[in-house]
């Protein structure tokens, strides 16, 4: 695994990686606890607090939310092409921003409960650093140094209590995995994986800016989180794709 750190601390930019062998708790750090901006990984934290408020009544994840022309993001999503006003269930935008990272499901969900109320209840998911601060493409506050947060580890910690069946319930943690598991953008830590592969991740992706975070299916289940900002785009995401498969295979050994 020395190598694989070697070649960390070889990439342009800041980066930050944690794996974690969810059988034999083998692990490899790279900066898991430093602070990055999360881009579209910040979905992730988002929807499970979601789920968790759900969970508590404080939330119905039934409700619909009328779309207003205003609200509709550009890029990634099928929400901004409606011609109207679409009344959307909130389980709908939730899985709109996980599977296909729908941006204006997300601003609208985030606008909704509230930055305020989604951070209380990050901190009360155990995550000291993750923050969601903004809307998505808010450049204003992007030009004020306002940012949403997130750590490679904080990420890993969220996968792990899913895959354990630890979030809320062994219920809402299952819910929660099969919208990952939908996740249609998987050019980077899924690319070079066999065939058939399962992996329940969120990608993140902004100008100099790419992650991925997930719990890859091989033999021996796995973890990967990794960020990067400031950084060659082309050149991380070549990394993500080469080390997630050699880790895949590593986790297949013997089994």
């Amino acid at each position: 695994m020395e190598a694989m750190i070697e070649r960390l601390k070889s990439l342009p930019g800041k980066t930050g990686f944690f794996y974690k062998n969810l059988e034999t708790g083998e692990t490899i750090n790279w900066n898991e606890n430093e602070k990055f901006i999360p881009a579209s990984v910040i979905k992730l934290p988002v929807m499970m607090a979601i789920f968790k408020m759900a969970e508590r009544g404080e939330a119905d994840l039934s409700e619909k939310i009328r779309i207003r022309h205003e609200q509709k993001m550009p890029s990634c999503g099928a929400l901004n092409s409606f011609t109207g006003e679409p009344e959307i269930d909130i389980l709908t935008l939730c899985s709109l921003m996980i599977t296909i990272s729908d941006n204006t499901a997300t601003n609208v969900l985030i606008s909704h409960f509230g930055t305020e109320k989604l951070n209380r209840k990050f901190a009360q998911m155990g995550l000291a650093d993750t923050r969601v601060n903004r809307l998505l493409f808010d450049m204003e506050a992007s030009r004020k140094g306002i940012q949403n947060c997130a750590t490679p580890k904080e990420t890993a910690f969220l996968l792990e209590e899913l895959h354990c069946g630890r979030f809320v319930s062994e219920k809402v943690s299952e819910e929660i995995k099969e919208i990952l598991l939908r996740q249609q953008i998987n050019h980077k830590i899924k690319e070079k994986l066999p065939p058939g592969t399962r992996a329940a991740h969120k990608t993140g992706e902004d100008d100099y800016i790419s992650n991925d975070a997930g719990i890859i299916y091989a033999s021996q289940p796995f973890i990967f989180s990794f960020f990067s900002n400031d950084t060659k785009v082309s050149e991380v995401n070549s990394f993500m794709r080469d080390a997630a498969a050699e880790l895949f295979e590593r986790c297949s050994e013997g089994r």
